[in-house]
């Protein structure tokens, strides 16, 4: 089953479970399915693959994390709390996120692969390591965890 016929049964069972948190966040995973859809048709391309599916989820998981961010240093924990409940939702859809050991066991692995050994090498490494955790990690976890490494 395909991102959009899952999300599409998500919707029916969130209207009819009267959540409407749920309800919200699956309604915005399909505009931007739709809209997403729509770019690729032009190109020739009849649906998402399960890449693009995945860069739509993370974008989304993105926007939350950064909008929780804000709330939280603003004090504003009832609209960072709702935020959460979405990202909670979001990540039902995305694969398994990877502990913070479990990334930065990735990171040492690619460091030494290609020979890092200082700051200046953070463009060497971040590249191969998001192509490996692409959707899997967090990508401000990975930049912090990247230049703790290479500071240290």
């Amino acid at each position: 089953m395909s991102l959009k016929d899952r999300i599409s049964e998500e919707i029916k069972a969130a209207m009819k479970a009267k959540d409407k948190i749920r309800l919200e966040t699956v309604r915005g995973i399909k505009k931007l399915i739709l809209e997403k859809e729509t770019e690729v048709r032009a190109k020739g391309q009849d649906a998402l693959n399960g890449d693009q599916e995945l860069a739509i989820l993370s974008q989304l998981a993105k926007q939350r994390r950064d909008s929780i961010e804000q709330y939280r240093n603003a004090g504003r924990d009832e609209l960072a709390e709702k935020e959460a409940q979405e990202l909670a939702i979001l990540e039902e859809y995305m694969p398994r996120q990877l502990s913070e050991a479990e990334v930065a066991e990735t990171i040492d692995r690619i460091i030494a692969q290609v020979g890092a050994t200082s700051a200046k090498d953070m463009g060497k490494v971040m590249g191969p390591v998001m192509k490996e955790l692409k959707g899997k990690a967090d990508g401000k976890m990975v930049q912090d965890l990247v230049k703790q490494k290479l500071a240290g």
